[in-house]
């Protein structure tokens, strides 16, 4: 029996980038990946799975929970840093996610403070497709 791959991508306030990236992913996904969510809120949840997410969970024991799991996680730069999205990050939330063993794709976002220094500015659009595209490719599709 194959593995599984889990695909989980993290998001809070309106949940508008989780949202985005489910939408850009799932289409891409082949049959031996899952795409769930995990939401600081519920409004977050609500909207990644509206999106087309297959499951979905909320708050900080399902960020921790679920990041351990994970082989990919999307989501904001703020979902690795103690008191992000402006403060719906718990310091135990971001040390799950930051210390997961999967591989870590993030969108920049000048809302947060924290910038990366070589990342061009552009479109936040423009960032979503880029982290879809970087999923796809670490997944192998």
């Amino acid at each position: 029996m194959s593995h599984i791959r889990t695909v989980l991508i993290l998001d809070g306030q309106g949940g508008g980038v989780g949202s985005q990236l489910v939408k850009l992913l799932k289409p891409r996904l082949p049959g031996d990946c899952r795409l769930l969510c995990v939401g600081t809120n519920v409004a977050a949840t609500s909207a990644m799975l509206k999106a087309g997410a297959a499951q979905g969970a909320t708050g900080e024991n399902a960020m921790v929970h679920n990041a351990a799991r994970a082989d990919v996680i999307l989501g904001p730069i703020g979902v690795i840093l103690a008191g992000g999205i402006l403060g719906e990050v718990s310091a135990s939330m971001a040390a799950a996610v930051s210390g997961s063993g999967a591989v870590k794709i993030l969108v920049p976002s000048a809302s947060c403070g924290t910038y990366v220094a070589g990342v061009e500015e552009c479109r936040l659009e423009e960032y979503l497709r880029r982290a879809a595209d970087l999923a796809a490719r670490e997944l192998g599709l």
